[in-house]
C-alpha cells in the first residue's frame, strides 16, 4: 500500500485543490496527480471529478474518503509511538522500590512534564536487559553487563550513580543498636539476599563481596516478595539483610527496623545505565546530566571489580 497515495488524496479532498495539497505536501501537483490516479487505478474507481474549482469527490470517493482518513490518522499514530522524542522515554529499572525508580521519580517531580514510563523487564540476566534496548523495547536500562565483551557494540554503558549499602535489621538483632558499621563488624552474622539470581550483576557483586570481606551472605530459600523478607527480619534475633541507601521500604511501625550505615570502608553497589550508542531518544540527554549531578562514592569505599569499566563515563550524553 502506498501511504502517500492515501494521504495525497485525503488533503485534495479535504482542500478541494490539488495543488493546495501538494504545496501542502512538500511536493509537486504532478507528483500528487500520479499519486491519487495510482490510487484510482488500485482500486478500480474514479475518486475525484475535475472542475473548474478544482476537485470534487466522486460518490465512491465519498465512501471511500472517511475509511483513508482513519488509514492515515493510524499510520501518523504508529510512526509516533515509535520515533524518538515523540513518544514517552521508557526507562527499565529493576523494581518500582529499586533506587534506579527513586532516582527517576526525583527528577520527574523536578520536571513533571516529562513524558517518561517507568517499566521493569522480568529478566535477571543483564545480557537480556540489554538485547531489549538493542531491539528498542526501551530506550535504557538499569543494568550492568559486567564483561564489556558480552555488551552489543551499538551499546554503551555508563556509570548511573553510586548505592552505598545499609544493614536492615530487626530490634532484636546483635547489631541493631549500632550508629554505624564495618565491614569486619558483620562478619560471621548471617546475612540474608534470599532470590540472588544466577548470572546476575547482583550475584557477581554479593560474590565478590563476601569474598573481600569473608561475610556470610545467605541467598537460600526462594524470595516471597519484600513485604515477607521484612517480617522474618523484624522476627528474628540473627538475621539481617543489606538495602542500598536510596532503595524504598516500607513497613508497620511494629516491626521497629533498623538501618544502619555502613563505612571503613562504605560497601557501594554501583549502578550503570545501558543506552544506544547513536541516536539515543533525547530525553535521556536530560536524564544523564541529572545522575552526573548526584553525589559519587563516599570515601573510602569498596566497589566491585567490574566498577572501573563504566566509571569514567558517566554524564556523557553523545
Amino acid at each position: 500500500m502506498d501511504t502517500e497515495a492515501w494521504r495525497s488524496f485525503v488533503r485534495a479532498a479535504e482542500l478541494g485543490q490539488v495543488q493546495q495539497a501538494a504545496d501542502e505536501l512538500g511536493v509537486s501537483q504532478q507528483a500528487v496527480s500520479k499519486r491519487i490516479a495510482a490510487l484510482e487505478r488500485e482500486l478500480g474507481v474514479r475518486l475525484f471529478a475535475r472542475t473548474p474549482r478544482g476537485v470534487e469527490l466522486t460518490l465512491d470517493g465519498q465512501a471511500f474518503l472517511p475509511h483513508a482518513r482513519g488509514v492515515v490518522a493510524g499510520i501518523d499514530r504508529a510512526v509516533a509511538a515509535v520515533r524518538p522524542g515523540s513518544r514517552a522515554l521508557r526507562i527499565d529499572v529493576l523494581g518500582r522500590r529499586s533506587a534506579q525508580a527513586v532516582v527517576l521519580h526525583d527528577y520527574w517531580r523536578a520536571r513533571p512534564g516529562t513524558d517518561l514510563d517507568v517499566v521493569t523487564l522480568r529478566v535477571d540476566d543483564p545480557r537480556a536487559a540489554a538485547a531489549a534496548v538493542e531491539a528498542g523495547e526501551v530506550d535504557a536500562s538499569f543494568r550492568a553487563v559486567t564483561d564489556p565483551a558480552a555488551l552489543p557494540r551499538d551499546l554503551r554503558m555508563i556509570h548511573a550513580f553510586s548505592s552505598p549499602l545499609q544493614l536492615l535489621t530487626g530490634p532484636r538483632h546483635p547489631l541493631a543498636a549500632a550508629r554505624r558499621l564495618t565491614p569486619a563488624q558483620l562478619r560471621k552474622h548471617r546475612i540474608w539476599m534470599p532470590g540472588i539470581a544466577p548470572r546476575s550483576e547482583w550475584s557477581e557483586f554479593y560474590d565478590e563481596l563476601a569474598t573481600a570481606f569473608d561475610l556470610r551472605i545467605d541467598a537460600a530459600g526462594p524470595h516471597f516478595g519484600d513485604e515477607v523478607l521484612l517480617d522474618a527480619l523484624a522476627d528474628s534475633a540473627d538475621v539481617a539483610t543489606l538495602v542500598g541507601e536510596r532503595d524504598r521500604y516500607v513497613w508497620p511501625a511494629g516491626h521497629d527496623l533498623r538501618r544502619i550505615p555502613i563505612a571503613g570502608p562504605a560497601l557501594v553497589y554501583p549502578l550503570s545505565l545501558i543506552l544506544p550508542r547513536a541516536n539515543p531518544h533525547p530525553g535521556l540527554h536530560g536524564i544523564i546530566a541529572h545522575l552526573a549531578s548526584l553525589p559519587g562514592p563516599p570515601e573510602p569505599a569498596w566497589l566491585p571489580s567490574w566498577a572501573a569499566a563504566t566509571h569514567g563515563e558517566v554524564g556523557h550524553a553523545r
